[in-house]
């Protein structure tokens, strides 16, 4: 067995379920990195990325630099372009912090850590991974969690929707697949599973 830490990325489609997992997770005493924390974190009140986006999206900041997330999510969600320029700005910010918080989790001891980033692919985040675990689930059920929980549009949805990739993306480019298509009890279930048995193999230092 070595002492190598094993940072494990869980991602996966808008209302999938991840975040269910991830919280779950971090209650079983996993360590955890949430990227959408991350992502508030580094677009706090007149920070260096707030500087760099205001120059792009000047309508989504106010004059103490603070961001407006629901007006620049309704531009970018509806444009393919302007995600990706709102992506290139902000990852390099944010996985500046995630390395540092890895860096700080290993140093205390931390043997496997959680990755939780719905936009680990495009970040380029799961370069950072040795392991990753995609949540995905079937679109009706997608648009009802979503709907229920944001209130907003069936439109913003689908708009949402467009702009992640499909379902056979995270299938293809993950190690593990959990399928949420089902109960909370059924996906808390799997998730231990799969979980457990990661932890057995790098404990065990197969």
């Amino acid at each position: 067995m070595d002492n190598k830490t094993y940072v494990i990325g869980l991602t996966g489609q808008s209302g999938s379920g991840k975040t269910l997992i991830s919280k779950h997770l971090a209650n079983s005493g996993y360590s955890v990195i949430d990227a959408d924390i991350v992502a508030r974190r580094v677009t706090e009140q007149g920070s260096d990325c707030n500087k760099s986006l205001a120059k792009i999206f000047p309508e989504c900041f106010d004059e103490k630099l603070c961001l407006d997330r629901r007006k620049l999510g309704n531009i970018v969600f509806n444009d393919a372009q302007k995600l990706q320029t709102l992506n290139d700005t902000i990852f390099p910010y944010i996985n500046r912090n995630i390395k540092e918080q890895i860096n700080t989790l290993t140093e205390s001891g931390a043997r496997v850590i959680i990755l939780d980033a719905p936009t680990l692919f495009e970040a380029g985040a799961d370069k950072l991974c040795d392991m990753i675990v995609s949540v995905v689930a079937d679109d009706e059920l997608r648009l009802e969690r979503i709907r229920s929980r944001d209130n907003i549009s069936d439109e913003s949805i689908e708009a949402r929707f467009a702009s992640q990739k499909p379902k056979e993306f995270y299938i293809q480019n993950s190690d593990a697949v959990i399928e949420n298509n089902s109960t909370f009890e059924k996906l808390i279930e799997e998730a231990d599973r799969l979980f457990s048995s990661v932890r057995e193999r790098i404990y065990d230092g197969r």
